[in-house]
């Protein structure tokens, strides 16, 4: 199955009313895939690769030079997560394995032998609350030495795909019968995080890896930017696996657990995970042949609710039979929550 390729230049450039069509073509993908790929006139394929080319030099450094940006008591939730860390949900949630175990064969994610095989690095995008009561997710960010461009780079790609995600988000909203900015009014100042992976395909090349075993993301919606490398794979709602294929200069989106909690699950946490395939072992091949870097880079950003916005059905929502499943939580208390449960809370970041 192909995911459909939603233009924002239509609605980026129509008025008001004429891009019905287009809203519901959002929030049904959404709601029936848990994913949606998009092309935004704003963010081109240029800017994915000065943004990849930067982290696969970063990537790339000594592993004591990366972890100077450690920041373990801030939940890893600025600066650099080490391999090794970053547990999968499905590694340490009992009833997730359970219905691993129900799943077809063919349909069932790999079996990751321990914390994801990645590095990631976590850099906070758009302005923060000045009174919050969740200060550590809001934390200042950590520039490396030695990457004059670091803070420019990170800045200009993560504020390209904000406005992508805020794009969607309307579009969303008004495809689920919402107001325009439903969504879009939760997600100011918003601790949203621009967090890229770091996998080295030189010593964890071997096809069946798992990078990144299979999760959801705790977030509102995820976007990511077209990887070197291929190796991700989806669940969509009805259980099908795929693999994700992203066009060069589109942009793939992904459904996060605030989504369905602001949805009633009318829209759920999409599944995912990131393994090495024989496509990724032919990207390798070609890689070596050009002599470029064998680390696979995700420009993963996580758009999220703000911390001290409440999550809760929204409009029409909250008359769903499903709605009391999901009660009212500060959306900062719910990551807490989620971070305590994938050992990055004390010790524990975001997957």
């Amino acid at each position: 199955m192909e995911l459909p390729v939603i233009d924002l230049s239509l609605y980026l450039e129509s008025k008001e009313g004429k891009v019905s069509d287009l809203c519901g073509e959002v929030s049904r993908s959404l709601r029936e895939t848990g994913a949606l790929l998009v092309k935004d006139p704003r963010c081109t394929a240029q800017d994915n690769d000065r943004f990849l080319d930067m982290m696969e030099r970063y990537f790339d450094s000594p592993s004591e030079f990366k972890r100077l940006q450690e920041r373990p008591q801030l939940h890893y939730q600025v600066g650099v997560t080490p391999e090794g860390v970053e547990v999968p949900r499905s590694f340490v949630d009992e009833e997730m394995q359970h219905k691993l175990k129900q799943m077809p064969k063919p349909l069932q994610p790999s079996t990751p032998k321990g914390p994801d095989r990645k590095w990631r690095y976590m850099w906070r995008v758009g302005p923060r609350p000045s009174k919050t009561r969740f200060q550590e997710l809001n934390a200042e960010p950590v520039v490396p030495d030695g990457f004059p461009e670091w803070k420019d780079t990170m800045d200009s790609w993560g504020y390209k795909m904000i406005s992508a995600l805020e794009a969607v988000a309307e579009m969303a909203a008004i495809g689920f019968g919402l107001p325009k900015d439903a969504f879009t009014s939760l997600m100011q100042q918003g601790p949203h995080l621009l967090a890229p992976t770091g996998s080295d395909l030189r010593r964890y090349g071997q096809e069946g890896t798992v990078f990144a075993g299979y999760h959801y993301d705790l977030n509102f919606l995820t976007i990511h930017g077209r990887s070197r490398f291929p190796g991700l794979n989806i669940w969509l709602r009805n259980g099908q696996k795929v693999e994700v294929k992203v066009p060069v200069g589109c942009l793939l989106i992904q459904t996060g657990k605030q989504i369905e909690w602001l949805t009633a699950g009318d829209c759920i946490a999409g599944m995912h995970e990131v393994v090495v395939t024989n496509r990724t072992t032919d990207a390798v091949k070609l890689a070596m042949e050009q002599n470029r870097f064998l680390w696979r880079v995700s420009s993963t950003l996580f758009g999220h609710i703000a911390s001290d916005a409440v999550l809760k059905p929204l409009g029409h929502f909250a008359e769903s039979p499903l709605a009391s499943k999901y009660p009212p939580i500060y959306a900062g208390e719910f990551v807490e929550q989620e971070l305590s449960v994938i050992n990055l809370k004390g010790n524990k970041g975001q997957l």
